[in-house]
């Protein structure tokens, strides 16, 4: 078989040979479920296989393309229930990308599991590290393999009919029959590998990109450098020095030795070159840290997480570690946390007043310590929903010192009361506690603060801020009396330039609050402000911080839209990062600038208060200058299928959404094309008027068409639209989950232009 794990070197790699001959371990599910199971990597050195040792049970596989990390020693719930049956160096975790379980699991002895601790790493890395080509080929190796029903490498017809069917083509059978014969070089009534890749090419064939290449081909079979300049240039309206980055991408995607020494390009590495990072439409310079980060707290989006412990809903869901540690490897830099009093003098973190399970404070808090700077250096905020009494107050004040060390903030930067709040740059690896506080920065400096005072310790009880007019308001009676109780002048210490204070009105918080003091709504609250007095929030968020969360009625943990809350400036806008949905999508696609660090500068009339912006009348800015954006979907490549039922095939439409400021709230659609989802073609324009581009999110969405229901999802990608690359660009899309699902991708042609 030509399909392996991509050049991978496995000659002289124990790790990896150790893998392919297969090891016994244990799959932990809880501390009563231990099972044996065969754990084997398979020759393609992408995919582990694995069975139970009993006779007849199913097997199961893992894609190395799912797995996001391994973790080693006791680094999961899970595992931390057996850590006194199986020492750390046995033990390690197999972590999915997206909401998947983890696999948890624990090797007969240290060796091995550090055999398949590398051996999974060095998968891992590999995959990373391939090149667009390479993982094209792995892509249709798989595709490969799944037809090969008696596996003997090579297909006869029937195999390749049916793969058709499992790759979203619905194919005429004689044209299908014509292209197995020209692919059938043997003559042997079969493909084998090689033949079976030529047959794919020619499935494959993109006249979309063939047409536009050939519009710049002088002879139709090379782009010349002085090609492809032009086409970098009137096409791609690229400003860098156009003559070297013709030549970077010649070295880069060009597979012909031959035409790299001529300083051209040939179709296939034109293809490849579209559908790289550079041929993207997300700007490549904006997926790094590109933007200031000296400004105060209050100037940037910041990304947030409500009810963080919860893997599931609010009512029954499962608590643990596990979120704080999902949340904080995708960049987020705000996380909740629900203090209840616990059996033995230790806090608890669960919803209150519900089923879902319970966790120990003190194992959030490490959890916090261990996870919070691995993929982001600037500061997280831990945001403290406090029901405890004042003695576990004080144990939760002793864990955060005693765990966090010089993490914590305790004091300000220089030691004076300062005048705005520091920024992400001044607060790298520092965790600041957001909850309530005894007086205020200056008097805590002056070591004036009594010892301990009677108050609301908790403002963010959602039970308690649902509106007084909802009609259900009676089944959360019992939820709404909020806990008058004393506040430990220890926990309060904990707190420097995030203390929760109570909403009184705009006007009030404009006379009397501190830059450091921060104020948190329900949604509906803040839509009801946003309505009320739109310019007056945005003012508010120009000098002070707001939390923004979900309602209490949203017992599913499902999202609101994120977008309006940005409108406003609220910084702190906390989503369920369990729920997958246009909300997350949303959020990813907002953070997923400026190096997932979880700080995103808000636009600059945002951050002057003195601007007075108001997202009702965005025409009332300074410098307001209206873009158009004109989007052409051209074609679609290898959508994923979406129904399981034999035969059915995607009737793919793509739907493209404006999020932004009320007048900006659009979304227009393609017609959709039936029975393609493997390579439909549309040349259908969508046209949008975007009034405040600086906030605005551009949402691709694919559906499977169905007239009688529903559509079904197929895939999505959200960027905002100042990352927007115009010219022909691919759109890679991701799944519900927020993963990538390569190759499937949309080919679309943008140009941005003022609105005459």
């Amino acid at each position: 078989m030509a399909f392996t794990g991509s050049g991978l070197r496995i000659q002289g790699d124990d790790n990896l040979q150790s893998m392919l001959v297969g090891t016994v371990m244990r799959k932990i599910k809880s501390r009563t479920w231990k099972k044996q199971r065969y754990f084997k990597l398979q020759e393609d050195c992408m995919t582990i296989w694995y069975k139970s040792k009993k006779a007849g049970k199913a097997h199961s596989t893992i894609s190395v393309s799912d797995v996001e990390a391994v973790r080693e020693g006791h680094q999961s719930e899970v595992l931390l229930t057996i850590a006194d049956e199986f020492p750390a160096e046995r033990c390690f975790t197999v972590v999915f990308r997206g909401r998947r379980s983890n696999l948890d699991l624990v090797a007969e002895s240290a060796d091995e599991a550090q055999s398949w601790i590398r051996g999974m790493r060095k998968l891992i890395e590999n995959l990373e590290n391939m090149g667009e080509r390479e993982k094209l080929g792995q892509w249709i190796g798989d595709w490969f393999k799944k037809a090969d029903k008696d596996h003997d490498g090579r297909m006869n017809f029937k195999e390749v009919r049916d793969l058709l069917k499992m790759m979203n083509v619905d194919m005429n059978e004689n044209h299908a029959h014509q292209l197995f014969t020209m692919a059938d070089k043997s003559q042997s009534g079969t493909l084998e590998d090689d033949e079976f890749v030529l047959f794919y090419k020619m499935l494959t064939q993109r006249e979309d990109v063939l047409r536009v290449f050939q519009d710049y081909s002088a002879d139709g079979q090379k782009l010349t450098q002085s090609d492809l300049e032009d086409f970098l240039r009137e096409e791609q309206l690229e400003t860098e020095d156009v003559q070297q980055y013709s030549k970077k991408l010649i070295e880069l995607y060009e597979p012909s030795d031959t035409a790299k020494q001529l300083n051209a390009m040939t179709f296939d590495g034109f293809l490849m070159y579209l559908g790289s990072a550079e041929g993207s439409i997300y700007h490549p310079r904006h997926r790094s840290l590109f933007q200031d980060m000296s400004q105060p707290l209050n100037h940037y989006f910041i990304c947030s997480s409500h009810n963080t412990y919860l893997m599931e809903d609010q009512l029954r869901g499962q608590s643990s570690v596990e979120g704080y540690i999902r949340a904080l490897t995708r960049g987020c830099r705000c996380v909740e946390v629900d203090c209840w009093d616990g059996a033995n003098g230790e806090p608890i973190v669960y919803h209150g007043h519900t089923f879902t399970s319970k966790i120990l404070f003190k194992d959030v808090v490490t959890t916090l310590g261990k996870y919070a700077f691995k993929v982001s250096e600037y500061p997280v905020i831990l945001s403290i929903e406090n029901h405890c009494s004042l003695e576990q107050q004080r144990v939760m004040a002793q864990h955060l010192s005693l765990i966090l060390g010089n993490k914590l903030l305790k004091t300000t930067l220089d030691g004076k009361a300062p005048i705005r709040l520091p920024s992400p740059e001044d607060l790298k690896g520092k965790i600041l506690l957001k909850a309530k506080k005894i007086g205020g920065l200056e008097e805590g400096l002056n070591g004036t603060v009594e010892e301990a005072l009677t108050t609301e310790v908790s403002d963010e009880d959602e039970a308690a801020e649902i509106d007084e007019d909802n009609v259900h308001r009676d089944t959360f009676r019992r939820m709404t009396r909020r806990s008058k109780q004393r506040l430990s002048k220890e926990l309060s210490d904990c707190v420097v330039y995030c203390k929760s204070v109570h909403f009184s009105s705009f006007k009030h918080s404009r006379i009397h609050s501190k830059f450091y003091e921060v104020s948190s709504f329900t949604e509906s609250k803040a839509r009801k402000h946003m309505r009320d007095a739109g310019a007056e929030f945005v003012y508010h968020n120009a000098r002070q911080l707001t939390r923004v969360y979900p309602s209490g009625f949203r017992t599913d943990s499902s999202n609101f839209n994120p977008q309006e809350m940005w409108n406003t400036g609220c910084q702190i806008v906390a989503l369920n990062f369990q729920t997958a949905g246009e909300g997350m999508d949303l959020n990813d696609g907002l953070f997923g600038q400026n190096g997932r660090r979880g700080y995103i500068l808000k636009p600059n009339f945002m951050r002057q208060a003195e601007r007075g912006f108001d997202p009702e009348a965005p025409q009332n800015r300074d410098n307001y200058q209206p873009l158009v954006l004109n989007i052409q979907v051209i074609s679609g490549q290898q959508l994923p299928k979406v129904n399981i039922k034999e035969g059915s095939i995607v009737d793919p439409l793509v739907r493209v959404e404006i999020h932004g400021v009320p007048l900006d709230q659009a979304k227009q659609e393609t017609r959709y094309i039936e029975n393609n989802g493997f390579n439909p073609v549309w040349y259908d324009t969508l046209r949008f008027t975007v009034h405040t581009p600086e906030l605005a999110m551009v949402r691709f969405v694919v559906e499977d068409y169905d007239k009688t229901s529903k559509n079904d999802f197929v895939g999505q990608y959200t960027l905002p639209f100042s990352c927007i690359q115009q010219g022909y660009r691919h759109i890679h899309l991701l799944s519900k989950d927020g993963t990538s699902i390569p190759p499937s991708s949309l080919f679309v042609h943008v140009r941005i232009t003022e609105l005459e």
